[in-house]
C-alpha cells in the first residue's frame, strides 16, 4: 500500500525550522534612526535594541522571544512527524497545534508593528513600516519646551519576514490539503465481503 504524505506540510515543517534558524542571525524588521544613532532589530525569536551603537534587550521581550523560540522549535518538527503519518487517528491533533504556529506569529508582529507606527503618530513621530525618510522628532505639545530634532529614518523588512510569509501559506496549504488526504484514504478503504453462516436446505 502505498504511503501517503502531506507534502505541503513537510514543506512547512522544513520551512518554520529554516525561519527559527535564520532568524537567531537577521531580524524580521530593521529601524535604523540616523548614523545608527539608535536601532531596532526585530522578530518574534530575537529582539534587541541599539543606543549609541550599544545592544540591549528587555526581559519581557526576551520571556517571549524564548517562548517563540520554543514554539516554533516544537511545532516544526511535530508538523514533519504529521507530514509523514496524515492518516493516523493523531493526526488531526498534531496538525491542529502545528500548523497555527507561523500564522500567529506573522499575525501578531505584524499588528504590533502597526500599534507602534500609530503610537509614535500620537507623538508627531511618523515612523516608516518600510522606506526611508526624513523626520522630525519634537516635544510632545503638552511639554512647555520648544526643542526638535530631524533625522532620517530607515526601516526595511528582512528576509525571515518573506519566509515567514512562506511559512505560513504552507502551514495553512497543509491545513486545506489535510482534508483532501483523508477523503481519499476513506474512498479507497476496500468494502468488507459479508459472508453468510447460515444454510438453507
Amino acid at each position: 500500500m502505498e504511503r501517503k504524505i502531506n507534502w505541503f506540510g513537510l514543506a512547512a515543517g522544513i520551512t518554520t525550522l529554516v525561519l527559527l534558524v535564520v532568524s537567531v542571525f537577521m531580524p524580521w524588521w530593521m529601524l535604523i534612526v540616523g548614523n545608527n544613532f539608535v536601532n531596532i532589530y526585530a522578530s518574534p525569536i530575537v529582539t534587541n535594541f541599539g543606543l549609541y551603537g550599544a545592544q540591549f534587550n528587555l526581559p519581557l521581550i526576551w520571556a517571549w522571544n524564548l517562548s517563540n523560540i520554543l514554539l516554533f522549535t516544537a511545532g516544526g518538527i511535530i508538523m514533519l512527524i504529521y507530514s509523514i503519518f496524515p492518516t493516523k487517528a493523531y493526526s488531526q491533533d498534531l496538525l491542529s497545534f502545528s500548523y497555527k504556529k507561523p500564522l500567529y506569529a506573522l499575525v501578531s508582529f505584524v499588528v504590533g508593528l502597526v500599534i507602534i507606527v500609530v503610537a509614535a503618530g500620537f507623538f508627531d513621530v511618523n515612523v516608516p513600516l518600510m522606506g526611508s525618510e526624513k523626520v522630525t522628532f519634537s516635544m510632545p505639545s503638552f511639554i512647555p519646551i520648544s526643542a526638535s530634532i530631524t533625522s532620517s529614518v530607515t526601516a526595511t523588512f528582512m528576509l525571515p519576514f518573506y519566509l515567514a510569509i512562506a511559512a505560513a501559506v504552507l502551514c495553512v496549504a497543509a491545513r486545506l490539503y489535510h482534508s483532501r488526504l483523508n477523503s481519499t484514504s476513506k474512498n479507497s478503504k476496500p468494502i468488507p465481503i459479508e459472508t453468510s453462516s447460515a444454510f438453507t436446505i
